[in-house]
């Protein structure tokens, strides 16, 4: 089944890792084609920036997200410049620490940035909880896949804080859809 993921927040949060992160769970670990694409260039600090990945059990013959059904949106400047338009069959997974708009869309709202910084000290590890949140709400890609990529991914000494920033994002996610508290 085709997905294509929009990533949208502000510049040092790390959305292209977390779009590379996931494509590369996706082909490495649960046998499936990705294309990564990214946006950036002044907006690379402060300002919303954007990358994509399209992920499908085919081979992916255009490299250009046209037509997004997924998005991980980790700002309010992101949602305005690449979330806002998100179509109501779509799924967004929010960060509902930055992100004070609604789409018309089935939203998940994650406390990413709050947790991040809170629970686990560190809120450079809030894209790490979206993708935890991501994965659990959407099954885009299997939990296992996600934490060998992480693994694969993040600096040395620093997994057992990547690998807690997952499970965490899995854990609001599940209680997002236990507590019936998924906007449709």
């Amino acid at each position: 089944m085709r997905h294509e993921v929009r990533f949208s927040g502000f510049g040092g949060q790390g959305i292209i890792l977390s779009a590379v992160i996931l494509g590369r769970a996706a082909v490495m670990y649960d046998n499936k084609h990705a294309v990564q694409t990214q946006v950036y260039g002044p907006e690379a600090r402060g300002g919303a920036s954007m990358s994509a990945v399209i992920i499908d059990d085919e081979p992916i013959l255009f490299p250009k997200v046209t037509n997004p059904d997924i998005f991980v949106i980790m700002s309010q400047e992101g949602f305005e410049k690449y979330g806002s338009d998100a179509p109501a069959s779509a799924v967004m997974v929010l960060d509902s620490s930055l992100v004070h708009s609604r789409p018309d869309c089935r939203y998940y709202e994650i406390a990413a940035t709050r947790e991040a910084k809170q629970t686990l000290g560190k809120d450079i590890v809030a894209n790490i909880v979206m993708l935890g949140a991501l994965v659990r709400s959407t099954g885009i890609v299997s939990v296992a896949a996600l934490e060998k990529a992480i693994l694969d991914s993040v600096p040395k000494g620093t997994e057992a804080l990547n690998t807690k920033a997952m499970k965490k994002g899995i854990e609001l996610a599940e209680a997002v859809m236990k507590n019936g508290e998924k906007k449709v």
